[in-house]
């Protein structure tokens, strides 16, 4: 069996809303993620690879700018070897969709029907197997299917599908599946955290996850994989291609100025991630939001801020005092024990803040979100 050097790619979601972002940044991100395709061109060469898997979800819809299909045809051009796609959930395959209407070039090959299909690579000693969504569900694309091996030749499978979860509508893969399946290696998309390699039977499979994030539930380092295979061994190795980060980060504000607080645990460079920080510790006053982000906003290309500290407990102990302060917060502090449900304490927490801003002629700072 000859030694064969991939790439493996899927759920880049070309042309994301980023609907959390302002609409100026997200159109900035929307380019970026195209920058990507070049990204994939430049890995594919360097490194020599033989193959290039694109496991579904390339796109994000069946209606992608007409830019991105530009670049998406010029990226694919630009990669030296075979390129397969096997299209996913968010951009199946039909007779409308891009993949049908684009002019991609001879090296790219699309698998287009819901059936198991087969290109053969002399060159190479390999065969490549695989199927399309063709409509945005999917029943079970791989059961019941098995490849015969033939002597000398390298079984590759490139499928979009859902791995253990047996009731999914997204093409669900056992891996008593993967290990029937005669294939060497495996290369599937659609779910966004990297599984890393894994192994059913005599079958190497994995996914790498989304190659850069688009939200807060896909955060962190991102990856493609490279993949080498040769006499029944695999190795992969992670490859990060992406150019921002969605991170996310709590801060405990107790007894402490909550810029300083951030500015603490902040690692050195986040200018070009995107952050949600958190606060959380018991204060009196409620943390300024606006002020924080007008201070902290230049540090990252995009910030938000939420407020989910708690009224510092030692405030009830004025609650009774002969004062106006005392009296304010003795009758707060009786609709705060009365509370039934989390929700309306926090309420009173909130009241006590905004009273005590207004006694103390502060702002009243009565926001939990920035954005």
């Amino acid at each position: 069996m000859s030694a064969i050097k991939l790439l493996h790619a899927a759920d880049l979601h070309l042309d994301s809303p980023f609907e959390a972002l302002p609409t100026g940044k997200a159109a900035i991100r929307r380019r970026e993620q195209r920058e990507l395709l070049d990204a994939l061109a430049r890995l594919a060469s360097s490194e020599g690879v033989d193959l290039v898997l694109l496991s579904g979800d390339l796109l994000d819809s069946g209606s992608p700018y007409f830019e991105t299909g530009e670049e998406l045809v010029q990226a694919l051009r630009g990669i030296p070897a075979a390129v397969f796609i096997a299209p996913g959930n968010h951009d199946y395959y039909s007779s409308k969709s891009p993949y049908a209407r684009l002019q991609l070039p001879e090296n790219v090959h699309v698998f287009t029907e819901s059936s198991m299909r087969c290109f053969v690579l002399p060159a190479l000693n390999a065969r490549v197997f695989g199927a399309a969504f063709t409509e945005n569900r999917s029943g079970p694309l791989l059961r019941g299917f098995r490849a015969e091996r033939k002597e000398g030749f390298t079984n590759i499978l490139c499928l979009h599908g859902d791995v253990g979860s047996r009731e999914s509508p997204y093409d669900p893969i056992t891996e008593e599946e993967l290990a029937q399946s005669g294939m060497d290696y495996a290369a599937l998309g659609h779910i966004h955290k990297a599984s890393g390699l894994r192994q059913a039977g005599k079958t190497w499979y994995s996914w790498p996850g989304c190659p850069e994030g688009r939200g807060f539930d896909e955060t962190g380092e991102k990856y493609v994989n490279l993949v080498e295979l040769e006499d029944g061994e695999c190795r992969l190795r992670q490859v990060c291609i992406a150019g921002r980060r969605y991170e996310q980060l709590q801060v405990d504000v107790t007894g402490a100025d909550p810029l300083l607080a951030i500015h603490a645990a902040l690692p050195d460079d986040t200018v070009c991630d995107v952050y949600r920080i958190t606060m959380v510790g018991e204060t009196e006053i409620a943390p300024d939001l606006k002020k924080l982000y007008t201070n902290l906003s230049e540090l990252f290309f995009e910030l938000q801020l939420r407020d989910e500290t708690r009224l510092r407990s030692s405030v009830w102990d004025c609650a009774g005092e002969d004062t106006l302060r005392g009296l304010f917060l003795a009758r707060l502090k009786q609709r705060f024990d009365a509370a039934e449900t989390e929700e309306e304490r926090r309420r009173m927490e909130q009241a006590a803040r905004w009273g005590l801003a207004a006694l103390d002629n502060a702002e009243e700072v009565v926001q939990h979100e920035n954005q």
